[in-house]
């Protein structure tokens, strides 16, 4: 009997390479990220209809985090079922730092030595250059208040080949207890905001990996049940409309008390732990449709606009909150005194600006410039493994011989 027969679902040959509509998604999450900053300095989360709305777009960090679940783990649940093979853990972090860290480190300097309400002493440069932010006071300055979710997901990347390590036996016909695995360290970790763990002033460890691993590990499970066919999951999530009613749901759930009180006031720790569990019931929602489903239907979330906003959402992400605090004084806007409507069009319209500049001047040009290095590495390795195999064949030794 083979091992794909004797396995309770299928597996499919192969894992799915491009989704154009996660990079879309990708798009509106940066735009989630952007009106809910906006709807806060404009003081539009006072408003006692649409305050909460506007307050909780904040939960697009969810899809975020859920994103960088999927894509990074798909490899590594590829090869748990003979599926290929995973990037080796330097070129996978090189990789990381990359895509994360020119384009950050421009943003950081320019912002601490331009913007006025920016700037600090050596700490808060050093804190902010190693995105330590979370782990060390007083570091989130004007601009940059937002890197807090990148601290955040750099920690993921950083421990993401440990993670794939202590799966490691769960491969082949234990395959199927990767998901079970994940759901209950996603469940273990909702606890994680109850643990008297000893922090300095202003640092609260609610704002560490563990607190954020059930946004992960919904993007991660998602990856595992990319690999099989025809799953209950994959059923529902061909059923659009429920995943829309279960999105909605726990959107308008996370805008009431049940997900912590308005504003900047901390929630209690229950409070933030359905915080966290509606946010991935909402990211896995969202994002279930796009990689179970068909993809050939998400026209709009694959359309060239929001193609181009998701490629540029990583500069939109960082220069957002900078460009933001520019538009106060420009036109002559005092900060939570309303014109949420034009403020948020203008910053719309500036970040996309800067971002598209960010993409195309840092970005791309650093991929680029990766690629090409490791072409020319891997194509030195293979001449050299070439010369090697020639020296060594017995073609080439009779040939020499005879030469001489």
């Amino acid at each position: 009997m083979s091992t794909e027969a004797s396995h309770p679902q299928q597996v499919v040959s192969a894992s799915r390479g491009f989704i154009p509509a996660l990079e879309g998604m990708r798009g509106f999450a940066a735009l989630g990220v952007l009106v809910t900053h906006v709807a806060f300095q404009t003081g539009a989360t006072g408003d006692p209809v649409l305050g909460r709305i506007w307050g909780r777009f904040d939960m697009a960090v969810a899809l975020f985090f859920a994103l960088s679940g999927f894509l990074l783990w798909r490899p590594h649940a590829s090869v748990a079922r003979g599926l290929g093979t995973a990037p080796a853990t330097g070129r996978y972090l090189l990789h990381r730092a990359a895509r994360i860290l020119p384009a950050y480190w421009v943003a950081v300097v320019l912002i601490l030595l331009f913007l006025p309400e920016a700037g600090g002493g050596l700490q808060v440069w050093l804190a902010n250059l190693g995105l330590v932010q979370v782990f060390v006071p007083l570091t989130l300055t004007g601009g940059l208040t937002q890197m807090w979710s990148l601290s955040v997901e750099v920690a993921f990347y950083v421990l993401l080949p440990l993670i794939a390590l202590a799966f490691v036996r769960l491969r082949g016909a234990s395959a199927r207890l990767r998901i079970p695995v994940l759901l209950a360290a996603a469940v273990a970790s909702l606890g994680w905001v109850f643990v008297p763990v000893p922090t300095p002033d202003a640092i609260h460890s609610d704002n560490w990996l563990p607190g954020y691993l059930p946004w992960f590990a919904a993007g991660m499970v998602l990856a595992e049940l990319a690999l099989l066919v025809d799953s209950p999951a994959h059923r529902l999530a061909r059923r659009r409309g429920w995943m829309a009613v279960i999105a909605v749901a726990a959107f308008a759930l996370s805008c009431t008390d049940l997900a912590g009180p308005e504003g900047l006031t901390r929630a209690e720790p229950w409070q933030y732990s359905v915080k966290i569990a509606l946010g991935a019931v909402l990211a896995f929602a969202l994002l279930a449709p796009l990689v179970l489903g068909d993809t050939a239907r998400h026209r709009i979330l694959a359309s060239p606009l929001a193609l181009a906003v998701g490629r540029w959402s990583y500069g939109l992400f960082i220069w957002h909150l900078a460009v933001l605090s520019i538009i106060f004084p420009v036109f002559g806007i005092v900060p939570f005194s309303g014109s949420f409507v034009f403020v948020l069009v203008v910053t719309i319209c500036l970040s996309l600006a800067v971002a598209s500049a960010s993409y195309a001047l840092v970005e791309e040009p650093v991929r680029l410039a990766v690629k090409n290095w490791e072409s020319r590495r891997n194509a030195r390795e293979a001449r050299g493994e070439a010369a090697s195999g020639n020296a060594a064949s017995p073609t080439a030794t009779t040939a020499t011989s005879a030469g001489s």
